[in-house]
């Protein structure tokens, strides 16, 4: 079709237009028909959507055409590619008429025994229906759609691959599919979903992995089928969004006791700490709770800790706050030594009490007074100067703050070798406050485990079977 022919038609009553394909659909030849259905394909960019809309049941027929006994698809391969063309306009309007009209059930169920160029057709239709309308995903989902793909992905090595796998990631985003998914052994194929494929397909794919990786079963699964390392691939090479959704993702899959090693070997501690450090408050979020579970072996935690610690020399307030933050968390794991003092944080975060940001010096506190807990980190917060930052802050108007620094202080007044550092507290009314609070919480807490003794005691002794 040359360009003059295409501005004749572009200029031309598109009701008028409308009439003469309807004409030569019910009523032409075979060639008449591909002839008109292609050109209506070339035009539906131009075309308004009402007069599309229109078209959509027509081409629908058209696919039902019965070619049992002739090998000739070429009606129905016009008709599917003129309606890929249509669902991609109208945004989603469209998409929403070809499901109703019936013409994705029917471009379903060609699938199966087409071939060569008419099956590279169907896929892509079928792809474009995906993607632009929600309500064909389920139609294709709920009709066999998941198995025909899984089928194909079995034995296409190249050509179509890449379309059966952004269909698979765009279908994978349903609950119902996911599960059918680890049951017909499909998993494979969506991790090869998020390795390769359009950016938007990866994301869809990698965020199936996150939500089925909430799953005992299915989380041993997927990383036996080395999703570790693809993700950390993504996370690294993908884009802002790709990134936060890469890394929430390998957090869900990381949450085994089995998985956090490999997991920091494949090369996501450098990445998650290049997100806490980025601009994205989802992203710091992310990052946090990596590291939370990430650090529970201990050498992950001391590659983690000297992150942080480059993080509260350069990274901006909200950074620094967010490193605080995962320092509090180190600060409470039991490790065999001090991942925090052994880091070099313990100055840093003395010296950050006084940093002008106000979120800052409350995070801080917070992590300094974690830190108070252990005897080790004490004496080292009291070399680094910590105690008389600590008591001027107990005039501090934020509350948060000073109830901190007063947590702080009742713990080294606890500690015979720091004691006598704390004098210039005692008398302050915060101070006072805090330590009145946490005897009361000692008292209750000692309560607590003398009744749960009692109770477990009771509870065997009143066993006939035990008894």
């Amino acid at each position: 079709m040359d360009r003059g022919k295409i501005q004749v038609d572009l200029n031309t009553n598109w009701e008028e237009g409308f009439s003469q394909f309807e004409s030569v659909i019910a009523s032409g030849n075979e060639f008449m028909q591909v002839q008109a259905t292609i050109r209506l394909a070339h035009l539906s960019k131009h075309a308004p959507e009402h007069v599309l809309a229109r078209c959509i049941p027509i081409l629908a027929k058209l696919l039902q055409i019965d070619n049992s006994n002739n090998l000739n698809h070429s009606v129905q391969e016009a008709a599917a590619y003129c309606l890929k063309r249509i669902v991609c306009q109208g945004n989603g309007v469209l998409a929403a008429e070809i499901a109703q009209s019936g013409a994705t059930n029917l471009i379903l169920s060609l699938l199966p025994q087409s071939n060569d160029r008419f099956r590279s057709v169907l896929i892509k239709c079928v792809w474009c229906l995906v993607n632009f309308g929600d309500v064909n995903r389920l139609i294709v989902a709920r009709n066999g759609g998941l198995e025909i793909v899984l089928d194909m992905l079995n034995s296409c090595r190249v050509g179509n691959r890449l379309y059966l796998l952004e269909i698979l990631s765009a279908l994978a985003l349903l609950r119902e599919v996911r599960r059918v998914l680890v049951r017909l052994g499909g998993l494979r194929f969506l991790v090869e979903a998020v390795r390769f494929g359009s950016t938007i397909s990866r994301e869809r794919a990698c965020q199936a992995v996150g939500l089925l990786g909430v799953t005992r079963r299915a989380r041993s699964m997927l990383v036996e089928l080395g999703v570790i390392q693809v993700l950390v691939e993504l996370f690294r090479d993908g884009d802002g969004t790709t990134k936060l959704v890469a890394g929430n993702s390998l957090g869900v899959v990381s949450a085994h006791i089995d998985f956090i090693r490999p997991v920091a070997e494949a090369g996501a501690i450098p990445l998650y700490a290049e997100l806490l450090q980025g601009p994205d408050p989802v992203g710091k979020e992310i990052a946090e709770d990596a590291f939370c579970i990430l650090a529970v072996a201990e050498d992950n935690a001391a590659s983690i800790a000297e992150h942080l610690v480059r993080i509260l020399r350069e990274g901006d307030d909200e950074a620094k706050v967010a490193a605080s933050d995962v320092f509090w968390d180190l600060s409470s794991c039991k490790h065999s030594v001090s991942i925090v003092q052994n880091s070099g944080a313990i100055p840093i975060l003395v010296e950050l009490l006084r940093d002008e940001n106000g979120e800052v010096r409350e995070k801080v506190s917070g992590a300094i007074a974690q830190l108070s807990y252990n005897e080790a980190d004490r004496a080292a917060l009291a070399d680094a100067g910590a105690v008389q930052t600590l008591i001027e802050l107990l005039h501090d108007e934020s509350e948060e703050l000073k109830d901190n620094a007063a947590e702080a202080l009742v713990n080294f007044g606890k500690d015979p070798q720091q004691h006598d550092i704390i004098f210039a507290a005692v008398d302050i009314p915060s101070f006072q406050n805090m330590q009145d609070r946490m005897a009361r919480l000692r008292v209750s807490d000692e309560h607590m485990v003398r009744s749960l003794r009692r109770m477990s005691i009771n509870q065997l002794t009143s066993n006939p079977v035990l008894t």
